[in-house]
């Protein structure tokens, strides 16, 4: 599980305030309409994989989102996540955004590491990406 992964669910929870989603169309809707992140198959898809992986648990009171799965893994060093938050921060968007557009490049680009590509978005911007040389390197 990577830090981009399951950051969507994160921002979902915080629009709705709460970790209950009543169904798994409410979560879907909010992930592709209200945030407008990814599209419908790809929601489904990121929920299915967090029911398999247990960051999500269906019960009776409806889907519940473990926020503290989610940032325990991402307290783990994650040198992609890492890239995505700087170069975020230094554009004043939001990490998703930023997530967006390494999605757009890998069209571009082809079937390349998300670091790599998030470096190469990175000097596209005129972001000093130096500080991650060494990690793409070895």
């Amino acid at each position: 599980m990577g830090l981009g992964k399951y950051r969507p669910l994160l921002e979902a929870v915080k629009l709705k305030g709460d970790e209950v989603f009543q169904s798994k169309s409410e979560l879907v809707g909010i992930l592709t309409f209200k945030l407008g992140i990814m599209g419908v198959s790809e929601a489904k898809q990121l929920i299915s994989e967090a029911i398999e992986e247990g960051v999500v648990e269906e019960t009776s009171e409806g889907l519940i989102v473990h926020t503290d799965l989610i940032e325990e893994e991402e307290g783990k060093r994650d040198v992609f996540g890492e890239m995505v938050e700087y170069i975020a921060k230094q554009l004043g968007v939001t990490e998703l955004e930023v997530l967006e557009e390494v999605k757009k490049l890998r069209e571009r680009y082809g079937n390349l590491d998300n670091k790599i590509l998030a470096y190469i978005y990175g000097l596209e911007k005129g972001i000093d990406m130096d500080r991650f040389k060494d990690e793409l390197e070895g």
